[in-house]
């Protein structure tokens, strides 16, 4: 029972079960070979119990881990036995979208399933229309890549060829997709070596712990949830265009808190749309997670116990809840973010003191790659952090649902046909304000042979808010050899052509006016000003 479990042996279990998780991201980067895993770090891993509760994650990407439990519960229901390793993909059964291919490993050290092993990475193609897998004008699912249910790859402790052949066969990069899911597999059998040893020095106790750990966050959360003012708090933002048309896509939001307990509705929220901005409930529900955990004590571990008191709404056939086959690569990337903003915003009514101006609002997403299958280069951009009511935004900083690393310049050239021109600050970009707003970043690059430029971005004509009187940061911008091109737009280019990034910069927070003098010319002084 978990009421046997003393504080200190929980504290010691839970932090042996995080350091599990946190091997296993370890084990899964140093063992990838894309750059896209091995330097950005686009990847989650986690450890689940054998009812498909979250115990334990890896500080690695929040749209991954908030949605990760729709992907175990999507193999439960298959009878997994010890040796089995299940892959998934589809959006509509368990995945966000169709790049983020994960991997549930059961965990039965001793025969008997006790949990599961689960990593979640970006792999640069699963094939598609367009290389990367993110073709800007997709109306279907099926232009997008392959589309795998939760089936076996690995059967009893049996490769099952077939299902990789067929994955192989349909992805441009296939001697990277072998690499990188071997490193995944790799990552997850070192989940159940790590949980036989603490078996080994805890018996029973440990699975107690499964329950303790998610109970205690559960209580913390639930008594922060309790501290918020209750009510009902609204907000609305829009998306700029799905990549088919430019018309507008409101998203819309009712966060209503009632004790200790919150529960957040989508009604309103645009019918789902022709292009690839639909994000599947799973999507939005992380992005409502990390909202949560952004406006509660940073230090309740993140599992299974700080989502029971947060309930997730939206109407079926809308944007946030498609019916397949809706395009969705989008969603994951575009929409998430949007969706953070938006809730953010609701609950700035509640507690203004604890959230910022608006971020940079988008991933920045950038697809280089030729249809031949000789590369594919996939990044998301660094932007501007919205101002805090008692600080500055941070400069050049992933912010939201995304908490990858850059592509080094030096990784960059040495592995792709790319050449990087500028990788600046963009001064000017961060909205004034008694606090201001984080600077956005440019990136330059020449590509140099024949490829297809593919972009998935927002805050394009529509800025990051400022607070309280303070500036809107700057809008983005994308250029394809000096000529403004779409927010959403794929474009086939010639052997020496140079695409640009200037990603949009914070909101600013409180009256201009009263910026203190030594901050204006420290600002000056570090050229984030140039006025």
């Amino acid at each position: 029972m978990t009421d046997d479990i003393d504080p200190v042996t929980l504290e010691i279990l839970r932090n042996q079960l995080e350091s599990i998780a946190e091997e296993m991201g370890h084990v899964l980067i140093t063992g990838s070979y894309s750059p896209n895993i091995k330097e950005r770090q686009d990847c989650s891993t986690a450890l689940f119990d054998a009812d498909g509760k979250m115990i334990a994650q890896a500080e690695h990407i929040p749209v991954h881990l908030g949605a990760m439990p729709d992907a175990v519960d999507a193999i439960i229901d298959d009878d997994p036995k010890p040796g089995d390793v299940f892959i998934v993909n589809d959006p509509f059964a368990g995945g966000t979208h169709l790049p983020d291919i994960t991997l549930v490993s059961t965990i039965a050290p001793e025969d008997e399933v006790i949990g599961f092993a689960v990593s979640r990475a970006h792999h640069a193609d699963v094939g598609g229309s367009a290389p990367g897998s993110m073709p800007p004008g997709a109306q279907e699912i099926y232009e997008e890549g392959l589309r795998l249910p939760a089936v076996r790859l690995v059967d009893g402790g049996d490769l099952n060829e077939a299902v990789l052949d067929v994955l192989l066969a349909n992805v441009r990069t296939p001697d990277e997709r072998r690499a990188d899911l071997r490193a995944q597999r790799a990552a997850n059998e070192r989940a159940e070596e790590r949980i036989g040893e603490l078996l080994d020095d805890h018996g029973s106790l440990l699975l107690d712990a499964f329950d303790a750990v998610v109970d205690y966050s559960r209580a913390r959360i639930e008594s922060e949830i309790a501290d918020l003012p209750d009510g009902e708090y609204h907000a609305q933002d829009i998306l700029e265009g799905d990549g088919v048309t430019d018309d507008d896509i409101p998203i819309e939001v009712t966060v209503t808190v009632d004790g200790d307990r919150i529960a957040v509705d989508f009604a309103g929220t645009a019918p789902q749309v022709a292009g690839n901005l639909n994000a599947p409930l799973s999507v939005a529900k992380s992005a409502v997670y990390f909202v949560v955990r952004a406006v509660t004590d940073p230090e309740i571990p993140s599992n299974h116990g700080c989502y029971e008191p947060v309930s997730v709404a939206a109407p079926e056939g809308t944007v946030l809840n498609p019916r397949p086959p809706a395009a969705v690569v989008g969603g994951n990337v575009e929409t998430s973010q949007r969706v953070t903003d938006v809730t953010l915003a609701a609950l700035a009514e509640a507690i203004p003191e604890r959230v910022p101006a608006g971020g940079q609002g988008t991933m920045n997403n950038l697809i280089i790659g030729d249809r031949e299958g000789e590369f594919t280069y996939y990044e998301t951009i660094a932007g501007g952090f919205g101002a805090r009511p008692d600080k500055d935004g941070m400069d050049g900083v992933q912010v939201g649902m995304t908490n990858t690393l850059n592509t080094p310049v030096e990784s960059m050239e040495s592995e792709y046909p790319l050449r990087v021109e500028t990788y600046a600050l963009r001064p000017d970009s961060g909205g004034d304000g008694e606090h201001r707003g984080g600077l956005g970043l440019e990136r330059s690059v020449t590509v140099e042979t024949d490829a297809t430029v593919s972009l998935l971005t927002e805050r394009r004509r529509t800025a990051p808010a400022g607070v309280d009187g303070g500036a809107d940061g700057a809008m983005g911008e994308n250029l394809v050899d000096g000529e403004s091109v779409p927010s959403k737009a794929s474009v086939d280019v010639s052997a020496g052509a140079t695409v640009t990034i200037r990603t949009p910069g914070g909101g600013g927070h409180g009256d201009p006016a009263d910026r203190a003098d030594e901050a204006r010319e420290a600002d000056r002084r570090d050229e984030k000003v140039t006025e």
